[in-house]
């Protein structure tokens, strides 16, 4: 299965949850969204277009950004 969160034109049934817009709603407020790069390229869907505003990171950044967090929420 391939994660495709980011990606643009998602069309949901109504009642189910729309990563696509959520994750719109969070850049428009300022938040900083990144897909891991390196899962990307290991689904050869790195070249994919994603949504406007998430960028493909690394492992340091995500490293980074859990070190910098006061919080970590995974799922």
């Amino acid at each position: 299965m391939r994660c495709i969160a980011g990606f643009r034109g998602q069309v949901t049934p109504n009642g189910y949850y729309n990563v696509e817009r959520m994750l719109t709603y969070v850049l428009k407020r300022g938040g900083e969204v990144k897909a891991c790069g390196i899962c990307a390229a290991i689904r050869g869907i790195d070249k994919l277009q994603l949504q406007e505003g998430i960028q493909l990171g690394t492992m340091e950044e995500f490293a980074q950004w859990t070190v910098a967090c006061d919080k970590v929420l995974t799922f």
